[in-house]
């Protein structure tokens, strides 16, 4: 065999190898699931891309919780950063609630009040709230009209804050500010108690002589010798506080004045007024407690604040001791008329003057 035979024998069997070994290749990747079309391994492409979408996974999922507990940390964090400032915040995001809550409330009252003409299906809790919250609107509508104003609010929240109880209404209140300033303002009305008792017993000559005149000397002694007459002495008095010297349209102003600052009323021009509304709601208030099943189904708080109402520090009362005062207070408010509005309006003087809880205040 010559030289050209063999290069050309050898050139074939090299170009058959070649198709051998291409063909068989892509047979084998054809039915191969772990071969690509391209030649390249599946399951090393997908291992591959599994692993990083893992990883991703992992690190979405860790920038997620650290966020989260970051979030939850935040109020913490300001919290030690800013202690006085995020008081101030808790304060007014608080306050601010309850005093919307409370506010819709009113004007749901005063809504009901003139659709029916009166109180007689309002809860004792409801007419509470009622003659609370005028005084409240105005405490509070200076701090909330400047704060409406640019830059306003910085100024207005820190003076509001270093002065809750001329600034602030109740709503805004801490609990230990609650009691501080309660005592505060009862101590201020009691203060007021001496000059209506004065008041009271310099008109005591022009009552007429006979048997009443009798019974109201014995309760004036009574209360000057540092104790009080009872329900029944008080209610056979009643006709004195329906005409002259004791009825609403008899007392002097310096004595009407005397009472609506017992009572924790400003004095008004309209002080004749303004002192038979709070009679009125003080009527309506007594009723309601009798119409709901008097003193026994009231709760200590319900009780307390009863009290506090009516001129008598109840801080250091028993739920029973305070039933027992209240009771006394009822049965004359069940015995009156709008003619004798004068009479429940003095009724603190008559059950309260005297008691200990309250010089404990005022001495």
């Amino acid at each position: 065999m010559s030289i050209y035979r063999l290069v050309a024998v050898s050139r074939l069997l090299l170009q058959c190898n070649r198709l051998g070994s291409t063909t068989f290749g892509k047979y084998y990747q054809k039915h191969n699931p772990r071969y690509h079309e391209n030649g390249f391994l599946i399951h090393r492409c997908t291992k591959h891309t599994g692993t990083i979408k893992n990883e991703k996974e992992k690190l979405r999922t860790y920038i997620v919780q650290r966020y989260i507990e970051y979030v939850n940390n935040y109020t913490k964090v300001l919290e030690n950063r800013f202690p006085a400032a995020m008081r101030m915040y808790r304060v007014f995001s608080v306050g601010i609630k309850e005093f919307l809550k409370d506010l819709k409330t009113y004007i749901a009252l005063r809504i009901k009040i003139a659709k029916n003409g009166g109180f007689s299906n309002m809860s004792r809790q409801d007419i509470e709230l009622y003659q609370k919250m005028p005084s409240d609107m105005w405490r509070i509508a200076p701090v909330l009209i400047l704060s409406a104003i640019p830059f306003g609010n910085y100024v207005i929240f820190p003076l509001a804050f270093l002065k809750p109880k001329t600034l602030l209404c109740s709503h805004f209140w801490s609990i230990q500010q609650k009691a501080e300033f309660t005592v505060q303002d009862l101590t201020n009305r009691l203060k007021n108690n001496k000059p209506v008792f004065r008041a009271l017993q310099a008109k005591t000559d022009l009552v007429t002589p006979g048997e009443l005149k009798k019974q109201w000397k014995r309760i004036i002694g009574l209360l000057g010798s540092g104790v009080h007459p009872t329900a029944q002495e008080v209610l056979a008095c009643k006709d004195l506080f329906s005409k002259e010297p004791y009825s609403l349209s008899t007392l002097s102003y310096s004595h009407m004045g005397y009472l609506l600052k017992m009572y924790g009323l400003r004095k008004t021009l309209f002080r004749r007024k303004k002192l038979k509304y709070k009679a009125f709601l003080l009527f309506q208030m007594d009723k309601a407690i009798i119409r709901e099943g008097g003193v026994e189904t009231m709760s200590t708080d319900a009780l307390r604040n009863a009290c506090l109402i009516r001129g008598l520090n109840s801080s250091h009362l028993s739920n029973q001791d305070m039933r027992d005062w209240l009771l006394q207070w009822l049965q004359v408010s069940e015995n009156i008329d709008s003619s004798t509005f004068s009479l429940l309006l003095h009724c603190p003087i008559f059950f309260a003057y005297n008691h200990p809880q309250n010089w404990v205040l005022i001495y």
